[in-house]
């Protein structure tokens, strides 16, 4: 198959060189620094169990939109920061409109799909996750990555609302999966997604604020249950999609953070790396939801403002 993976980071660099080790076409779209290893020196990945160093297909968007056509591509695979998801919808909209690939996010946030939706249609847009997986940029063109980097995925919102996308997700899935990416569909991606909040909104700002993998945060006597007070803030804000998740729910997800190998979180590493964080998608998503419930969320509230204030004082420092 012909996969395009617009954000050659950690995480898109990983699944990408699963796919190029079991033969399939890919092409990777990146910038800067990086983009100018990926085309000089090539990808390099380091799994515990997977590792990849080989000459890549990289460019960036620009190059992208004047060389190739989207329906060139069977999947398009969306892993740029969710901040960023807006603007790269937006400028290759013109580009995407010409074809009907559809679009795959594996993103943080719950948002994501439905800025897709938005510019393409239901019809192309496909929810995903990317479970138990860190991967980060250790420098311009080596990827580092730990976990089971499992990968879920559904019609958006869900596979009643389009079952033909669902039904055609088989054949991706069946492939991700011999490609030895752990894919599996979900009947209810929406929320899928907001479960996977449950577990951002819990561990990833609380990371970035101390400095803490999530092996060593949710051992803490304390922030330990930090960790179940925002994962009960997220569910209530889950109300606001129309999405209902249970104590059941919360207690599954805090049991997998707690049994997660020691991970790096992206918002711990984009901190230390200064770069800007995904606070919105995460953080602000559970508290502009709640308001608009009319409820509170103020553990969520206050994480978010000491991780603004430190990250201020940090710029200050620079």
């Amino acid at each position: 198959m012909r996969f395009l993976i617009v954000g050659a980071g950690g995480i898109g660099a990983y699944y990408g060189a699963r796919l190029l080790a079991a033969g399939h076409a890919v092409v990777f779209v990146a910038r800067g620094e990086h983009l100018d290893a990926l085309r000089g020196k090539g990808l390099s990945v380091r799994h515990p169990e997977f590792s990849f160093e080989a000459a890549v297909d990289a460019l960036d968007q620009a190059v992208l939109v004047n060389s190739l056509n989207a329906d060139a591509f069977d999947l398009i695979i969306l892993t740029v920061k969710a901040g960023a998801t807006d603007a790269v919808m937006s400028s290759l909209h013109p580009w995407l409109a010409i074809a009907d690939t559809p679009l795959l996010s594996l993103q943080n946030g719950v948002d994501n799909e439905i800025i897709i939706e938005s510019r393409v249609g239901g019809e192309r847009t496909v929810g995903g996750l990317a479970v138990r997986i860190g991967g980060h940029i250790i420098r311009p063109g080596v990827i580092e990555a730990t976990g089971a980097a499992q990968v879920v995925m559904g019609a958006w919102r869900s596979a009643a609302d389009n079952p033909c996308l669902q039904q055609d997700l088989e054949r991706f899935a069946a492939c991700f999966n011999a490609a030895s990416i752990p894919t599996t569909l979900s009947e209810d991606v929406q929320k899928a997604l907001w479960r996977k909040l449950l577990i951002n909104n819990g561990v990833n700002p609380l990371t970035a604020l101390t400095g803490l993998d999530t092996r060593r945060l949710t051992a803490h006597p304390v922030l330990t249950r930090t960790v179940y007070q925002l994962m009960e803030e997220t569910a209530r804000a889950a109300m606001a999609d129309d999405v209902c998740l249970d104590t059941a729910d919360i207690d599954e997800m805090y049991r997998l953070i707690c049994q997660f190998d020691a991970i790096k979180t992206s918002m711990l590493v984009d901190r230390e790396k200064g770069r800007p964080l995904e606070l919105d998608a995460i953080c602000g998503t559970v508290v502009k939801r709640c308001r608009k419930l009319g409820i509170e969320a103020p553990v969520t509230e206050l994480i978010q403002a000491l991780l603004e204030s430190r990250v201020t004082a940090d710029l200050a420092s620079a």
